[in-house]
């Protein structure tokens, strides 16, 4: 087993090196690894193991958890065209076509008809949203209308579950079940939101007070987890629990922060989710069933996006409409997991879950290369269309701003003088109290680490023309300007340090702006007494 964990370990981060060097996402590379892993150990069947399989799946769990913390209940209701109307037709409409051409033009049975058409119907949600929080397109209106049917297809993931759970019993009692279901989402939502409305800000407000990276981190995977776990054992998929869970914490200051310390977990079981995938492509299988796999992908990307297109198109500009379509062409990660049950209950068997598998697979290998290329190809379909206008969500975001990262006595009165003289600038404080002194008075301002990159994205550092270090942690004090110094010019950095000992600590990262606090302190004592004298 270690053999086989060093060995993943090795030929990812080698593939993975070499295609970022080609500006190809690291997906691609989980996948292949997943492929030569498998036929390397001879590990098909280990793809099958369901604590491999539950483990892989919490990637889409923390993913959907951390587009919950984007996503506050008003920012959803907001969405309700995406998520409620575009969402559902989308599902309907393909899997009744989808149906239908199956059932009645080529022949396949009624129960394995439907199960490929559900299957077909859902699209990628792990690889869509993780291009798109790479890329940043899940702020643009392209991806929103994305990222709203996604949800809806995350949703519909528990009744089509169901639906296969009916077609393998021969005497269900329907009415019961959907009756238990309905309770089942009662209690979740209820739950869910008492302990977001009324335990959650005092729960964060002890833990913040501890001053513990760990401890924060550690209630994060609590909630993610625990919610998930809770969505399970009410009957529903871990990712949904997940989703809601994120949308609550998105309710409360600690949003950036929670994101930025789950990001990682997040990532690394992604990476486990396609390696997983990759192991699942069988290549006897490819070779027999070669052109019915092509003219399936073919078939279904080009069904996918005019249903989809049509769909948007109702309400939006071209460009969106297209970039949305292409966007949500591939079979997703839900449709291995959908194929895998009923293939339990012997609903589907060979050829057909096999060559669906393959499918599915090649859909998700494509879609990154398609994510990443969007607006190449739809300027050779679409060109000079006016209405094209790729706003962002937030549009106000700063520029040529100031951002001070700590904002205790010092930090307060560089904003105040600033103020003074107009100066646009933002805040960055992990410290609870002074963060909520500072919320009082109205002071723009983040809770978070400065020192994690998505808090520094938050602060939109990149366009920021000073950025004033002003923590009186000396330990942190390095690793901060360290990972600053990444994102802008070094002569846009002014930091305030204790003693001289820490100036030369600091200038061995090629930082000149440094104020001393000791120095300052003691010229202006010698002042006051040359006056005096």
């Amino acid at each position: 087993m270690l053999t086989i964990i060093v060995s993943t370990l090795f030929i990812s981060l080698v593939l993975n090196v070499f295609l970022k060097k080609l500006n190809l996402p690291t997906i691609i590379g989980y996948i292949i690894t997943g492929t030569i892993i498998a036929y390397g150990f001879g590990l098909h069947d280990a793809v099958h193991n369901h604590e491999l399989k539950e483990i892989a799946e919490f990637g889409v769990v923390f993913l959907m958890f951390t587009i919950g913390l984007e996503f506050s209940i008003e920012h959803l209701k907001k969405m309700k065209y995406e998520v409620f109307v575009a969402g559902t037709l989308q599902i309907f409409i393909t899997t009744v076509i989808t149906f239908l051409i199956s059932n009645y033009i080529f022949n396949i049975d009624t129960k394995i008809s439907l199960i490929i058409a559900l299957a077909i119907a859902l699209s990628s949600t792990a690889i869509v949203l993780k291009t798109f929080n790479e890329s940043g397109d899940i702020n643009k209106r392209f991806g929103q209308r994305s990222l709203g049917i996604l949800i809806m297809q995350d949703i519909a993931v528990i009744p089509i579950l169901l639906i296969i759970g009916f077609m393998s019993q021969d005497n269900g009692n329907i009415p019961l079940v959907l009756f238990h279901m309905f309770i089942s989402a009662l209690v979740l939502l209820t739950l869910l939101w008492f302990m977001g409305k009324y335990l959650l800000e005092p729960f964060f407000n002890q833990v913040s007070k501890t001053n513990s990276d760990e401890i924060f981190i550690g209630t994060i995977l609590f909630l993610a987890i625990g919610a998930s776990y809770l969505a399970h054992v009410l009957g529903f998929s871990y990712s949904l629990g997940a989703f809601i869970a994120g949308m609550l914490i998105a309710e409360t200051k600690y949003k950036h922060q929670a994101e930025a310390e789950l990001v990682p977990f997040r990532d690394i079981l992604l990476g486990v989710f396609f390696i997983t995938v990759g192991m699942q492509i069988d290549f006897i299988i490819i070779f027999s069933y070669v052109h019915i796999i092509f003219a399936l992908l073919i078939a279904v990307m080009i069904l996918k996006f005019f249903i989809i297109y049509a769909i948007i198109r109702l309400n939006e500009t071209k460009a969106v409409s297209f970039k949305t379509a292409l966007s949500l062409v591939q079979i997703g990660e839900f449709s291995l997991a959908l194929l895998e049950l009923a293939r339990s209950n012997s609903l589907i068997g060979p050829p057909y879950g096999q060559v669906m598998i393959v499918t599915i697979v090649i859909s998700m290998i494509i879609t990154p290369l398609i994510l990443h290329n969007l607006q190449g190809i739809q300027k050779i379909f679409i060109k000079d269309d006016p209405t094209n206008t790729e706003l962002e969500v937030d549009s106000a975001l700063l520029k040529d701003h100031t951002v001070i990262i700590g904002f205790g006595n010092f930090g307060q009165e560089i904003a105040q003088n600033l103020k003074n003289i107009g100066e646009i600038y933002i805040a960055i404080e992990s410290n609870i109290e002074n963060y909520h002194k500072a919320q009082k008075n109205c002071e723009p301002i983040i809770f978070g680490n400065g020192a994690k990159k998505n808090i520094l994205h938050h602060a939109n550092i990149e366009h920021a023309k000073t950025i004033i270090i002003a923590i009186n942690n000396a330990n942190k004090l390095y690793n901060l300007c360290n990972t600053i110094k990444k994102f802008v010019d070094v002569e846009k950095i002014i930091v305030k340090v204790h003693s001289q000992k820490e100036k030369r600590i600091i200038e061995n990262l090629g930082i000149n702006k440094i104020i001393i606090e000791t120095t300052v302190a003691s010229e202006a004592l010698l002042g006051i007494l040359e006056k005096k004298a």
